[in-house]
């Protein structure tokens, strides 16, 4: 079997950022998903999955309530690894033409006050498995060691 696009990454080079990870064509219309990386990969601990669900569910809300990216968001999620989140966009993008997208959401998700949108037994199949203070924590790491001062390397995928 022909390997994934996603595992033919250089996991040992690859540093926290924002990646394109790939472009499909649906129909001719381009979809554009991201690499969200926020912990650097089999280097630093993975991110747990309490506040991975919550940066989830913030994460989701923000975008589908944006008023210029509610109805380009097609899939916002964790990665299996928990080392980041794969972000969908209906269009064609570069990293930076999200860069301040997601200074926002990270900012959102940093300064987020009150009850987790859908963490509840009616809207949630794990709604116990939150955890805000950390998905905060994790949100402003992000913020400070990426978002706020990307580089070009922290941008393309390492060769």
């Amino acid at each position: 079997m022909e390997k994934i696009t996603s595992f033919t990454i250089d996991h040992i080079r690859l540093v926290p950022g924002v990646y394109v990870s790939r472009i499909d064509y649906v129909n001719g219309y381009p979809v554009t998903t991201f690499d969200l990386r926020m912990t650097s990969p089999n280097d630093e601990p993975v991110m747990n999955t309490a506040e991975v669900h919550t940066v989830e569910h913030l994460g989701a809300t923000f975008l589908r309530n944006h008023a210029e990216f509610k109805d380009r968001t097609i899939y916002f999620g964790p990665m299996g690894c928990r080392t980041g989140f794969y972000l969908l966009l209906a269009g064609e993008y570069k990293s930076k033409d999200i860069l301040p997208l997601m200074r926002e959401m990270f900012t959102f998700i940093r300064d987020f006050e009150g009850d987790v949108p859908g963490a509840s037994p009616r809207d949630c199949g794990n709604y116990l498995d939150m955890n805000l203070p950390m998905a905060k924590y994790l949100a402003k790491n992000y913020l400070e060691r990426v978002l706020n001062n990307i580089t070009e390397a922290q941008l393309i995928y390492p060769e």
